[in-house]
Order: C-alpha cells, then structure tokens, then sequence
C-alpha cells in the first residue's frame, strides 16, 4: 500500500527516538504470540523500552508490549485493520502498488542458451528467476527491459561447422533442425577425443566465420535462426516472455576498436604471452579481452555489450541472473567495465543461484547426451498434472482438464525453482514439485481455486457494501497478511530473492485453509457473510495477483 504499515511503525519509531529510517528495523515475528510487527530499536540504541514505547501510542495499535531486554512488539488495532481492508476493496491490488521513492531503468539479463542446442532443464532457473525479477520489478513501478544475451558466437561454432561437414544431412536437419545440431555437437566431441586434429579443424572454421566466409556464414545464420524459433516456442509453452534478445555477435564489429581504445588508454597491456590483459585491483588475475592470436572472447562481447545497453537504454543498473559457479567471471568482467570507465561501481548486479540437479544429485550436462530439454520436463509435468485434475475435479470438461492441467504442470515446475533460495543447490524432485498438500503450485493454486468455487456459489462478482468486519483471529490472521503482500514484494525488488513471495503464499494458503475449514461463509447470517465474502474476495485477488508475479496462473477451477 502507499503507506505500508512498516513504513507507518518506522515513522513513530523515528519521531520517538530521532534515529535514521534506514537504521530501523521493524520484523513480522514468527510466533503470533509476539505481535504483528516487532523492533529491538531500545536494545539497538541502549535505551530503555519502556520509555520509547510510551511515544509510540498511535490508533494503528491494539496494544504495545515490552519483552525482553529491548524488543517492543505492535499488535494492530482491528480498527485500523478493518479501514485497511475497505481501501483495497475500494481501489482493487493495485493499491500496493506505488511510485518507488527512486524509479530506475534496469536491464535484466536471463535465459542467455546457445544455439544450436534445445533449451534444457539447466535453463529453467536462469529463465523462471529472471522473469519473476522483471514481473516484480515492474510491479513495483522501475521500468524493467528485459534481455536475453544468446551465444551464438565463439570457437564452439567452428566445431559445429565442422561437424556439419563432416556428418551433416541436410533434409534431416530441415526436419528436426535442434535435435540434429545437438547430435552433431556430441558426435564431434566424442570423436575429437579420439582425433585431437578436429579441434584444430573447427577452430580454423571459425576463423573463417569471423572472416566473413560466404559459406560458414550461411550455414552459422541457418542454425541461428532454427535455434531462436525453437527457443520462441519452448519460452511460450513455459509463459515466458522476453522482449529483446541481442546476440553476442551483435557486438562483433566493435570488438577491435574497444580494444585499442583500452590498449591507447593504457588501461589495457600485452600480456607475457601475448595476449591482451586488463589488471584489475584487488585480483590476482588480468583479465584477456583478446588472444595472443588476435582473436576476441566471450568478456570482449561482454563489455561491449554492457557499454551498448547502458547507452541505449540509460539503463541505471544492469542485473545477470547466472549461476553461482560465474562468480569469478562475472566478477572479472564487472571490474573490466569500471576500470575501463564502461560503468560505475555498483550499476552491475549479479543474481546468482544454484545448479539444477538431476535425481541423486548429479550434474546434468550436454557434451555427453545427457541433457533434458526443457520441453520434456514441461509436458511430463503437465502429464502428471492432468492426473491431478482427473481426481480433483472429473466433472471438468476434457478441454477444460487439459488447460488447468497445462496450467498446473507448468506452475508446479516455475514455483518448484522460485521457492527455494536461490543460492541453494536444487535436487530434481516430482514428487515434491507436484505434492497437493505441501509447499507446491498445485496446494496454493488448489486454496485459490477454493475460494474462487465460494465466489462462484454465492453469485459473488465485486465487493457491494466494501465493509470487513473482523470477527475472530483467524480473519485478523488474513487480513495482516494480506497487509503485508507489499512488503514482501518491495524486499524482493531490493534483495531479488523471489521465494521470499512463494513463501508468504504458503503461508497465506495455509491460514486460508484453516479459516475454510472452520469458518462458515455461505451459512453465516447476512452482515458476517459479506465480511466473510469480501475476505474470500481480498485473498483470491492476492493469490492471483502473487502467483502471476511468479509468472504461474491461477485456475479457476482445479
């Protein structure tokens, strides 16, 4: 909301004691028993509690209470709750969303594959973090480009040309253009481990690419465009949406002038070797921005690419979700772009995460064959989801079982990924992924679907009298978190660790079903039924509103 109740405590805590707002902390406890908000701001300043609690007395209480040696703990007043929650009845979710106090223009880097190679499982948390960052982001009102940076440039080319020339059969490839790049790719690599003068082969092909030659040329932009109409179809499926997509080749014809200028700058040197170095401080390792050979390499196309979107866009951060083990690398080419005066310190981000793993805890990989394309992980997922709906709901029609079961399928997969910490491993489980009573899509789809069947039977279209009246704890329980639905996508947009949404659905779902399970709606005499219908109309419109940022839909029916 506009004034988040955070915000609203942080400003009486400020009033009562003089401190800075960013030296503040106000927490959401874990245990009821502790309030709805708490601060240890009196442990913080070595002051006592008690004399800081009496300055804080506001109508946004019920009561302050003092525990321990400096914590002050806030329960909210059922009035303030009550006027709460008639505002966003009023005005609708859009009411939490609100002018950041700083708007930025942010370029988001995800989902970045190589051609010539299906998108498979390894993408998914590049690709299902990244779009989840730009939903929320943009919620929160920064203007978000969002980018995907494609390999389809590099040595790895050249062994595919080869491979092409070697083995490649034209009609096949015209009828299943990805699988039969990525076979070429594996045959090369098994057989350049008998014949070690391949290698030397496909990296005089790409020599002769980045000569421009007519035929490798052709053959490069064939496989190119294949692979970005397949990548197009799979991030349909999957309900991702990427609006701009810039190759590393893009930034080819730059290359050369950008290393001169940092060699004429004398930001950049000749290494023992011979290759083009950048020293940076603090690491114990230049960085090469061009072989001994003369030839480019992937930091090249990444500095001239960070120079290109910082112009183009007056982007005033630019974020890469990438895996943890590009740590160092993103590191190196993030001091190369401010040593070279491409970007300030601190306008590069990089949002890493885990590997995906396949069951036992093994690596997937491509050289060897034992890649899972993405599109396999997307249609067993919704296989296994139809079985769901079969159970749940037989009356559906069959069109009907076969989008639900699409959208739980591909929303058990998407949050399976977003509700884990993004710096964690994570271990490929079904089970887990599609478990209808844990901490899953499908449980909080399921709660949703619930609520919007009581809508549905009462003839419940939009809020009438836009009145809630809390009438016992579990409804209070609602309404603080639907309270708190802002807060918790405003720490995303700063610390850009999606689960931190995922979870604060569970919990919702979980109160949900608690209230669902005990408390009458349909039943309740007339003045509580419209309270009781409006809360079920508040928490279907947050779980919609939550599961969308997460880019996951939610059905109507389950």
């Amino acid at each position: 909301m506009k004034n988040m109740v955070r915000r609203e405590i942080i400003k009486l805590i400020q009033k009562a004691t003089g401190e800075k707002p960013e030296k503040i902390r106000v927490e959401r406890p874990e245990e009821a028993s502790h309030g709805d908000y708490s601060t240890n701001i009196a442990l913080q300043l070595k002051r006592s509690p008690a004399e800081i609690a009496e300055k804080l007395r506001s109508d946004l209480f019920k009561k302050i209470e003092i525990a321990g040696p400096g914590f002050i703990n806030f329960f909210l007043s059922k009035e303030y709750l009550q006027k709460r929650a008639s505002e966003i009845l009023k005005q609708g979710v859009k009411v939490f969303q609100k002018n950041p106090i700083k708007k930025e223009v942010i370029v988001i880097e995800y989902s970045s594959p190589n051609i010539a190679k299906p998108l498979g499982i390894h993408h998914l948390g590049s690709t299902i973090i990244g779009q989840a960052l730009v939903n929320i982001l943009r919620f929160v009102g920064h203007k978000v480009i969002s980018l995907s940076f494609p390999g389809d440039w590099g040595t790895q080319f050249g062994l595919l040309i080869a491979a092409y020339k070697h083995w490649g059969d034209r009609e096949k490839l015209k009828a299943d253009p990805i699988f039969e790049m990525l076979n070429l790719y594996v045959r090369f690599s098994q057989a350049a481990k008998e014949n070690t003068d391949l290698l030397e082969e496909g990296r005089d092909e790409f020599k002769k690419l980045e000569q421009g030659d007519k035929e490798n040329k052709k053959i490069w932009k064939w496989f190119l465009d294949e692979s970005l109409k397949d990548f197009s179809r799979v991030y349909k499926m999957l309900g991702v949406k990427i609006e701009n997509t810039i190759g590393e080749s893009f930034y080819e014809p730059e290359l050369k002038s950008l290393v001169e200028v940092a060699l004429k700058r004398g930001l950049a040197e000749k290494g023992e070797e011979g290759a083009i170095v950048v020293k940076l401080p603090g690491s114990g390792t230049p960085e090469i921005i061009q072989k001994a050979d003369g030839a480019t390499i992937f930091t090249t196309r990444e500095l001239a690419a960070i120079r290109h979107r910082l112009k183009k866009w007056h982007a005033s951060k630019i974020l890469y979700v990438a895996a943890n083990q590009q740590t160092f690398h993103f590191r190196q080419v993030f001091g190369c772009a401010e040593k070279l005066g491409i970007a300030k310190k601190g306008q590069l981000f990089h949002v890493k995460f885990g590997m995906m793993l396949a069951p036992g805890g093994k690596k997937f990989a491509t050289r060897e064959g034992r890649l899972i394309p993405m599109e396999e992980v997307l249609k067993e997922s919704i296989l296994r989801a139809k079985k769901i709906v079969d159970e749940l709901n037989p009356s559906l029609s069959e069109a009907e079982k076969e989008n639900v079961a699409k959208e739980v399928g591909v929303g058990a997969t998407k949050f399976f990924i977003l509700s884990r910490n993004r710096l964690s491993d994570i271990v490929f489980d079904w089970d887990q992924m599609l478990n209808l009573k844990g901490f899953s899509a499908p449980y909080i789809q399921y709660t949703c679907a619930r609520l919007n069947s009581i809508l549905r039977k009462a003839n419940f279209k939009k809020p009438k009298n836009r009145k809630v009246v809390i009438a016992n704890p579990l409804e209070k329980d609602i309404i603080v978190k639907i309270l708190s639905f802002d807060e918790v996508v405003e720490d995303i947009s700063q610390n850009h660790f999606p689960n931190q949404l995922a979870e604060y659905l569970y919990s919702l779902a979980n109160v949900i079903n608690n209230f669902y399970e005990s408390t009458p709606v349909l039943k309740a005499n007339e003045a509580e039924k419209d309270s009781r219908l409006n809360i079920v109309y508040l928490a279907k419109e947050i779980f919609k509103t939550g599961l969308n940022l997460l880019g996951i839909s939610a059905p109507e029916r389950m």
